[in-house]
């Protein structure tokens, strides 16, 4: 019994309940492993005694920084933004505190040799990069819990949609409603970027159209590094063409945006004259009317976050690979193809002029 007077500790806890001062832990933070019966004697001896966890003093007593580094390879993505989000809110409800590392301020050649994340965190989260083989074994050195957000990297936990799945859900949009001229904006080579996403879209574009039938065109497929402003340039030179495409598969929703823009430069209404769609349902994807394949990149952060969180408290996941939900949102930016006869041309004449004037 403690005195009058004193501070409540999380020992007086685990003996008035009698139990361990970890189980005492897990059972006030809601974690697994703990049976219904023990976590009600300890959420009601710490009421009796009025015991508040302190997260600060919790990560002094297990020798824990109590944070968590979130990698990112660029600033500015609302991926990774919504990623943020997502883990922050977990950790954060836990008594953790998320940092950021950000790979594009030259952060990358002292990541690990300067062992930056083992003087500051107890877990990492890593979005979408492009891990050498070097670098996986020297995250894996770390000995702390780790995860991917984004496609799968050898050797470490990951959680993500399956790009193959996204990528046959838009392009089966297309095809079921008639197109034929299927043109691919992707992005492959960026900085500190994992390409793999990229490249399985592209590839999965291609098999979707050869599966049912459809010539899947070299020529059709432009690279814009998942930016706005260079898929709008892309979307320009392979509208200009004279046999142009009838729809777009933007392989992100902001590479979308870029299409229509570039469309309505060139006069080329959407959808009658081109359809456009995109894959991740932005934040401005409503606003702009754009027909999209759905994921939740808030929610896949706070899944990894659970993970690690999990780990560190000895609690493995069991799957290596958690595949997230996606899912088609139709909106305005797709119909049926147009008519040969009713399609909107730009001559090669005016694209030149267009050029110069956009």
């Amino acid at each position: 019994m403690t005195r009058s007077g004193d501070a409540t500790s999380i020992r007086d806890v685990a003996r008035r309940s009698g139990v361990s001062t970890a189980t005492v832990s897990r059972a006030l933070r809601g974690l697994p492993n703990v049976s219904e019966t023990t976590r009600q004697a300890v959420q009601a001896a710490a009421a009796e005694l009025g015991y508040v966890p302190s997260p600060s003093a919790a990560g002094l007593s297990s020798g824990r920084h109590r944070a968590v580094g979130v990698v990112i390879p660029s600033m500015g993505r609302w991926f990774s933004t919504e990623v943020m989000e997502g883990a922050d809110s977990v950790l954060r409800r836990e008594g953790y505190d998320a940092f950021l590392v950000n790979l594009g301020a030259g952060a990358r050649e002292r990541l690990f040799h300067n062992a930056l994340l083992r003087r500051r965190a107890d877990a990492v989260i890593a979005l979408g990069i492009d891990f050498s083989k070097e670098e996986r074994r020297e995250l894996r050195a770390l000995q702390m819990p780790a995860i991917v957000v984004g496609a799968p990297v050898r050797g470490l936990r990951s959680v993500g949609i399956d790009d193959e799945v996204a990528t046959a859900l838009a392009v089966d949009h297309l095809l079921d409603l008639g197109h034929t001229r299927i043109a691919h904006i992707g992005g492959e080579n960026e900085y500190g970027m994992d390409y793999t996403v990229a490249l399985v879209r592209r590839d999965s574009w291609r098999a979707r159209l050869r599966a049912r039938g459809v010539e899947a065109r070299d020529d059709w497929f432009l690279s814009a590094g998942f930016q706005m402003p260079d898929a709008k340039v892309a979307a320009r030179e392979l509208l200009c063409r004279e046999d142009r495409p009838t729809a777009v598969f933007a392989g992100s929703d902001e590479m979308a945006f870029g299409v229509l823009l570039a469309a309505g430069e060139l006069g080329l209404c959407v959808p009658e004259d081109l359809s456009v769609i995109g894959i991740d349902d932005h934040a401005w994807s409503e606003a702009f009317g754009l027909t999209t394949v759905r994921q939740d990149p808030q929610a896949q952060g706070a899944t990894a976050a659970r993970i690690v969180l999990d780990e560190l408290q000895g609690v493995h996941a069991r799957q290596r690979t958690v595949r997230a939900e996606c899912s088609l949102v139709l909106r305005r930016t797709t119909a049926a193809p147009p008519a040969p006869h009713g399609r909107t041309m730009v001559t090669p004449s005016q694209a030149v002029q267009l050029q110069h004037t956009g």
